[in-house]
């Protein structure tokens, strides 16, 4: 299946991929980060997979989500009848669970499933009884019970099972994981359960203020950053999927599984600007547990539940999404140094306050011990937002960055009454800001560039005008997004920095796509610029990058027509909502 052939579910805690043919081939137990115990979308289906549809293996004819809701709807046509078929992940109780509700449409339809479970990223063959004609499989920690009336038989390290169903029948699978060493979990009811997720979804879209001509596609991309939230904690990941490859068949394939302060300050960003404040009071609470200690000890991202230590390692027995190769699990960028993260995170606590979160003194506590760290350490070069893997440089995004934290800190003490060195830090911000537009800027070209010294374009000072740096009508500014329009675009997409042979920025071989943020940021500056018609064309454009259930990767290479990357996306999610309120 390409990338786009899948659709999510999830339980605010996991999440599964479900691929146009039926069969879900991605599946983390019991979180995010967690080893899966389907792992078909980086390898083959022997490295687990559950597939379940009509008999001969079609793909549906047509999916959609049940109304506003993460609710999978499959529907498949046969010369017998129509059959559909219902994927989701209850709310949680303790144990996480699957549903698959199989519902006759029409006459009657011959079906099959096939169910591989392998824990540890489909290395572990587990050991499977019956019990009580249900099936358990047992690996290390892990344990699954799956509860059908439609009895599996086994052989070749699988289960298998054909069934029929009629018009109006409904038959009901429910994947349950648990500890291994506990007792068999309490089973639910699959029909109670659908009932109930589906009020859980309705009532929360309720709270959505958003009302303007885009509200579908909005909509959608908030049900797909809530379900990428992790409910326990707060935290909220970047994707639910690692390694999906950001250029086919390449090595640019990286662990989104977790917290980005980055991803989730703009993903709480897009959500407070619907009317979600109980998601920012929860990620408030995770952000302070998280970065707690001393402000040198900041991470650009940390685990579900805030944790810091995700070793990168490589897993040599997946052959990789469509032979993209390494696959990889934890993150090596947790040790990199990212200046714009302060900047970023002193904005969305502004934000959240001016939204009408109420004040916490300890949050005030920690933003001043960051912001000591961002004075001591401003004007050193770092990474950036891009997290390169090449040399350390001074990142202008990451300059503009670091002048957005002091000034959200100066307007935290003139407009809510926090205490500070006002006089200090506005002096700092000056000197910030005095430094971008010297070192940063390329009066030839009338262009920021971006780094110091460099000839190179990036789509990140895209934001410049967006996060208030500098007005959008500054010549400097309408320098900077005309040079990007006629350097970046690749079939008029944004890419993200040049990447050639001869270009070491990021340090990495190979190509990729156009990074989809980065457009949408050029959407909301044309706006911003007055250029409705031009923006609201390259809108609907990207609108059309959706799946056929409204879900994005991180990146469409137009090359092969694909989308590529991580999915479903945060960091594309997010800037759509941006684009679509700014043309509002």
């Amino acid at each position: 299946m390409r990338i786009e052939d899948y659709a999510l579910i999830g339980d605010m805690q996991s999440a599964a991929l479900v691929a146009r043919d039926g069969s879900i081939d991605w599946l983390c137990l019991p979180r995010f980060d967690s080893p899966s115990c389907f792992a078909a979308l980086l390898g083959s289906e022997r490295n687990g997979h559950w597939w379940l549809g009509p008999a001969g293996r079609p793909v549906a004819d047509r999916r959609r989500y049940r109304h506003e809701t993460l609710i999978l709807e499959s529907e498949y046509d046969t010369p017998t009848g129509t059959v559909r078929v219902i994927d989701f992940m209850p709310p949680r109780d303790r144990n996480p669970d699957v549903v698959r509700i199989v519902e006759g449409v029409s006459g009657t339809v011959e079906m099959s499933t096939q169910i591989r479970i392998r824990f540890d990223y489909g290395r572990i063959v587990p050991w499977v009884r019956r019990t009580n004609g249900h099936l358990q499989a047992v690996g290390g920690p892990d344990s699954i019970w799956l509860h059908s009336p439609v009895p599996l038989k086994g052989g070749d390290y699988a289960h298998r099972a054909t069934f029929h169903v009629k018009a109006g029948e409904r038959v009901a699978f429910v994947f349950t994981w648990h500890p291994s060493h506990e007792p068999m979990p309490r089973l639910i009811s699959a029909e109670e359960q659908l009932v109930q997720t589906e009020e859980l979804w309705a009532e929360w879209v309720a709270q959505c203020t958003y009302k303007g001509p885009w509200r579908d596609a909005v909509v959608r991309s908030l049900i797909t950053l809530k379900a990428l939230t992790y409910a326990p904690t707060g935290g909220i990941v970047a994707a639910p999927t690692t390694s999906l490859p950001e250029d086919l068949g390449g090595v640019r394939n990286w662990d989104y599984r977790f917290c980005w302060l980055r991803d989730a300050t703009m993903t709480l960003d897009a959500l407070i600007g619907a009317g979600y404040l109980d998601e920012a009071a929860a990620w408030r609470g995770w952000l302070l547990r998280a970065i707690a200690g001393r402000p040198q000890d900041l991470q650009i991202m940390y685990g579900v539940a805030g944790e810091r230590r995700l070793p990168e390692m490589e897993l040599g027995w997946l052959d990789g999404y469509e032979r993209s190769r390494p696959v990889r699990i934890g993150n090596g960028a947790v040790e990199q140094l990212q200046l714009d993260v302060y900047g970023e995170v002193m904005n969305c606590l502004y934000l959240s306050r001016t939204s009408g979160l109420a004040p916490d003194d300890r949050a005030w506590a920690i933003q001043r011990q960051l912001l000591d760290y961002v004075e001591q350490h401003w004007d050193e070069p770092d990474e950036g937002l891009w997290e390169v893997r090449g040399p350390r440089r001074h990142f202008t995004h990451s300059k503009v960055m670091c002048w957005v934290a002091m000034d959200r800190a100066i307007k935290q003490v003139e407009n809510f009454g926090r205490t500070g060195p006002l006089e200090r830090w506005k002096a700092l911000r000056e000197q910030i800001h005095a430094e971008i537009c010297d070192k940063g800027y390329d009066p030839v070209r009338n262009t920021f560039t971006q780094s110091y010294g460099s000839a190179e374009l990036d789509a990140s000072l895209l934001l410049m005008p967006i996060v208030g740096f500098l007005p959008v009508d500054d010549p400097r500014v309408r320098g900077t997004v005309a040079a990007i329009e006629r350097e970046l675009l690749s079939d008029g997409f944004v890419l993200r920095y040049p990447v050639a042979e001869d270009n070491d920025v990021d340090g990495l071989p190979g190509g990729e796509g156009a990074f989809l943020a980065c457009s949408f940021w050029l959407v909301e500056v044309m706006a911003m610029q007055g250029r409705v018609a031009e923006a609201c064309e390259l809108f609907d454009r990207l609108l059309t990058l959706r799946n056929d259930v409204g879900l994005l990767a991180e990146e469409y290479d137009p090359r092969y027509g694909r989308l590529v990357g991580n999915f479903p996306q945060a960091f594309s999610h997010v800037p759509l909502v941006h684009a679509a309120r700014a043309l509002s």
